[in-house]
């Protein structure tokens, strides 16, 4: 299974808004029961997608300006970007099915 890669706000432009192929970002806390929960689920869907899409993390407590540029209140929250367009907001857990067809890999 690979490892999540967490951006934060020096990586998320090259690596998310700049990625040639569709990326799912999970803006999480890490007091938050359900996103510790939503981890292996993650994790598990970076390995089926391969290098079809991404998958990262962002911690929305050291990431401050982006969780307030993408309007994070609720975690955890899930944003789909295209060619570094945003594409889809999903809010709390969500199933590894649901997160493929979202990524519409």
């Amino acid at each position: 299974m690979n490892k999540l890669i967490e951006v934060n706000e020096a990586t998320f432009e090259a690596e998310v808004l700049q990625s040639p192929v569709p990326v799912l970002v999970d803006f999480y806390g890490d007091y938050c029961a359900p996103c510790r929960q939503l981890k292996p689920v993650l994790a598990e869907l970076a390995n089926d997608v391969g290098d079809q899409a991404k998958v990262f993390t962002v911690d929305i407590g050291t990431n401050e300006r982006l969780t307030e540029k993408y309007g994070i209140n609720v975690v955890p929250t899930l944003i789909v970007f295209n060619k570094g367009r945003f594409i889809h907001r999903l809010v709390g857990l969500q199933s590894k099915d649901f997160l493929k067809v979202a990524l519409e890999v």
